[in-house]
């Protein structure tokens, strides 16, 4: 649920993209960042970097086209939104403060928290969305700037990068417990 949360956004944004003009798709996708650092307050949880960033780049971004540049459309919208992201994931990391440890100490007991490599797998598994937004900066660069490139080359590397952050921040935790020789959670058999 908590990967939903963080990717709706983004999904919204892209989906929207498709069928809306650029406004519409940038202003959906703040209110559903807005939302989510709303479920949040509203669930007693912290406010998460994220989110929050993802209103602003999302808010900024629709700003700027509608006030400054209306020819900012397309690719270089989401140039600009995935350069905010990887801006916001990069600096979480440079104030030491991964933004996928706001989410972690939420969902593990205390315990988890506390051992030694648990901060830096948090480095580690930020680091991978922040290759994702590398990545994905990169693609839309390539296809503004690189004449006959077909849009949907930007689409179908955003989606791998994308899916790819999802798959190993799903799966390093469980490496890292099997790699320290603790069992993962279901490997248990159940009391009857």
């Amino acid at each position: 649920m908590t990967i939903f949360l963080i990717l709706a956004p983004y999904g919204a944004f892209a989906t929207l993209m498709l069928v809306a003009s650029t406004t519409i798709s940038l202003a959906a996708a703040a209110a559903v960042s807005l939302a989510t650092v709303a479920l949040d307050i509203v669930r007693g949880r912290s406010i998460k970097l994220l989110p929050s960033a993802s209103a602003v780049v999302f808010a900024g971004v629709a700003a700027y086209l509608n006030l400054v540049d209306p020819g900012f459309v397309g690719s270089k919208a989401k140039l600009a939104v995935d350069s905010g992201i990887f801006v916001a994931s990069l600096g979480s990391m440079l104030i030491r403060r991964p933004f996928t440890l706001q989410y972690a100490l939420e969902s593990v007991p205390a315990e988890t928290a506390a051992m030694p490599g648990f901060l830096r797998a948090n480095y580690i598994i930020t680091s991978a969305w922040t290759v994702a937004a590398l990545l994905m900066m990169v693609s839309n660069m390539a296809v503004l700037y690189v004449p006959g490139l077909p849009i949907w080359l930007s689409l179908a590397v955003a989606f791998a990068a994308r899916n790819s952050a999802v798959v190993f921040t799903k799966w390093y935790p469980h490496y890292r417990r099997l790699k320290l020789g603790a069992p993962p959670s279901n490997a248990l058999p159940q009391a009857r």
